[in-house]
């Protein structure tokens, strides 16, 4: 057996415009900035949680860090990330994304009981907010 984990820590999205993905993502989720800097952003998405925004390509050289390096790294064409949210909060999220301005894409009641909010960010990334109840797990 492997040595056990405590789940993800960092999610990253490849964005081509930093300071407008981490509006959309402070505006909309509340999500506190931690770092920035031209190429990336981070966010504080919940205890033990980061979102990572990178300038699409500003990732692909090695980075010094401690005495070793972030190896490079990137992602194109089309990303997704799912936000848990309470089953009790997922009205309240619909009126907040209508109230920014956010079109609905797709909802989807899972047959497990579920449910799910889909919607894309300013660089056509999908974005999920998630009831318990879509996966064996959550």
């Amino acid at each position: 057996m492997p040595p056990k984990t405590d789940g993800v820590l960092e999610t990253c999205l490849y964005v081509d415009d930093v300071p407008r993905a981490r509006a959309f993502y402070e505006r909309l989720f509340g999500f506190p900035v931690m770092f920035e800097e031209p190429r990336i952003c981070t966010l504080d998405a919940g205890p033990g949680k980061v979102l990572i925004l990178f300038r699409r390509g500003g990732t692909q050289t090695a980075i010094p860090v401690g005495g070793g390096f972030i190896p490079p790294h990137d992602a194109s064409g089309p990303q997704h990330v799912a936000f848990a949210i309470p089953a009790d909060s997922y009205d309240g999220w619909k009126a907040h994304l209508a109230a920014e301005g956010v079109l609905v894409e797709s909802e989807v009641a899972w047959p497990r009981g579920g449910r799910s909010i889909y919607f894309y960010d300013p660089d056509g990334l999908m974005v999920e907010l998630a009831t318990p109840g879509i996966w064996d797990n959550y």
